[in-house]
């Protein structure tokens, strides 16, 4: 009878443990507040909608229904629409507390339980975890890749390495100050690199001076067992101070002509060079740049305006102009006009400079492939991509496809060579390296979406399927931009189960191509 007891006595906590929890389903996730836990205080709860690690600093985490977006990479300086965000991200996290484990940006909590604490704080109890970690990005990389980047027969990668320097260590603020801080900076770079395995690369941020080029061909040379190389600009290295540079696989490019330099504003840091792919003759123009940084205190149309874009807005807008007047000068010594823009710019995606790119003709690849979701870099929690991949109209053809590599930017900082002896390749800099897939074809004048009778999207009553289109990935965007969804195809009829009523844009990536197309949801029949 006693252990009777004991069960009845057991059976009936859990069942008022189990009656004390309440369900919440968030309906709308873009517009979700955290006033809305006012209700449950002092409550125990399960979050029905999927919740998302925002922060991760110093491994303190915030989270929301949704990943928190800076301002003006999703809307124009202070539109309605960009101060509806501000609002909207204020109110938009909130604290997680006792979650022991190392956790990335990104990450999912599925059926997430916890104690509300307040509208801004709840404690941990148990969720299940899912995607977006580092084991996860590591498995995924090569099928992300292929799926990405299609039938690309040149890959190439830029990345903002945050100062690399080799030597005049400990000169200045930034950077390595030792032998010993550089050897772990450049183990964790040099991992990076030969697992993005790229054609060509275009590093800012790298120490002026030609060791760390020759370092990193060097490194990349040894860990791919493929030949690589550097551009030789004739610089000397003079301390801490960094430049653009670029390093290339010479069994398949090798440059044409010379080395361009735009010194309009921070010197060193505009550079454009063309590349001859040797197995087809083909050519195309490489413009590294790193524009001029938000920090610091400007005057006049340097001055920060309080409307998102920082300080030095004006010189970046300028940077931009003397950008586009260089292009044609390059066309004409190049004796081509195709051009890839990369570089971290320091201006979010509807920033002035970036409008004065994409007003002076060139497209924004990050929005041709992502919409509104793309990212490189996170800044308080906020996320949106300073690092940049534009081109012309005669070159979007010949774009297979884009893709951010996120090894740092959901990173804690915690793991850099300079805190930690982490030795992996994240969060190996600030900033994420930007992919971009070419197939160089002077001929194509149209981007070559895969053709509607390759692979398909119909409808089962209310449900979307993918038709033919088994082992590729897809991704669903709300109209707004933001991601509802991303998956592996399966099946050769995959259903999308589960998606709200509404209008959506659905990029269906396989067979080295792209597909975008809307898919409408009815009300379930």
């Amino acid at each position: 009878m006693r252990h009777l007891f004991y069960f009845i006595v057991f059976f009936c906590a859990i069942t008022q443990s189990a009656m004390s929890q309440t369900i919440v389903t968030i309906e709308d996730t873009e517009n979700w507040a955290n006033t809305e836990l006012q209700p449950y205080i002092g409550k125990t709860i399960t979050f029905a909608t999927p919740m998302y690690v925002t922060n991760n600093y110093n491994n303190s985490l915030t989270i929301s229904p949704r990943r928190i977006f800076t301002p003006t990479n999703q809307a124009y300086p202070m539109s309605a629409e960009y101060n509806q965000l501000i609002t909207l991200n204020n109110k938009g996290t909130i604290t997680l507390t006792g979650v022991s484990a190392y956790h990335r940006i990104g990450e999912r909590m599925l059926n997430l339980t916890v104690k509300v604490n307040s509208t801004s704080s709840v404690a941990f109890q148990s969720c299940e975890w899912s995607g977006n970690s580092r084991a996860d990005l590591e498995r995924g990389y090569d099928k992300e890749l292929v799926n990405m980047l299609g039938e690309a027969s040149i890959i190439v990668c830029c990345m903002n390495l945050e100062y690399y320097l080799v030597e005049n260590l400990g000169s200045g603020s930034m950077g390595p100050k030792t032998r010993e801080a550089h050897q772990k900076q450049r183990t964790k770079v040099s991992k990076a690199l030969a697992k993005i395995n790229a054609d060509l690369y275009g590093f800012v941020e790298i120490e002026q001076g030609q060791s760390a080029l020759a370092e990193i061909a060097s490194d990349l040379t040894k860990n791919t067992g493929r030949n690589f190389t550097y551009i030789n600009d004739k610089g000397s290295a003079n301390g801490t101070y960094t430049k653009a540079g670029f390093v290339y696989c010479s069994d398949l490019l090798e440059p044409y002509r010379t080395l361009r330099e735009n010194n309009t504003g921070v010197s060193e840091r505009k550079k454009t060079q063309a590349f001859v792919e040797k197995s087809t003759g083909e050519k195309f123009l490489f413009s590294v740049n790193h524009f001029k940084a938000k920090s610091g205190k400007g005057s006049g149309d340097n001055a920060d305006k309080k409307d998102g874009q920082g300080s030095f807005n004006g010189d970046r807008v300028r940077e931009a102009k003397s950008l586009l007047a260089n292009y044609h000068k390059d066309c004409v010594f190049f004796n081509d006009s195709d051009i890839l823009i990369m570089g971290d710019l320091n201006a979010y995606a509807m920033e002035d400079p970036i409008t004065t790119l994409r007003n002076g003709g060139m497209t924004d690849l990050h929005r041709a492939f992502h919409a509104d979701s793309s990212y490189s870099y996170v800044y308080h929690g906020q996320t949106g991509y300073l690092d940049h991949a534009l081109c012309n109209s005669t070159l979007y053809p010949q774009v297979t496809g884009m893709v951010g590599y996120h090894i740092n930017s959901d990173e804690s900082d915690q793991y850099t060579y300079d805190k930690s002896n982490d030795q992996t390749m994240f969060r190996c800099s600030d900033h994420d390296p930007v992919i971009v897939g070419l197939r160089l074809d002077s001929t194509r004048t149209h981007h070559p979406d895969v053709s509607i009778n390759s692979y398909h999207v119909y409808y089962q009553g209310s449900t979307p399927v993918i038709s033919n289109a088994q082992g590729g990935y897809y991704t669903i965007y709300r109209v707004d931009g933001s991601v509802v969804r991303q998956s592996n195809i399966h099946t050769n009829e995959e259903y999308v189960h589960g998606l709200a009523q509404g209008l959506y844009i659905i990029n269906i990536y396989g067979q080295g191509k792209c597909l975008q197309t809307k898919i409408i949801v009815p009300k379930s029949l």
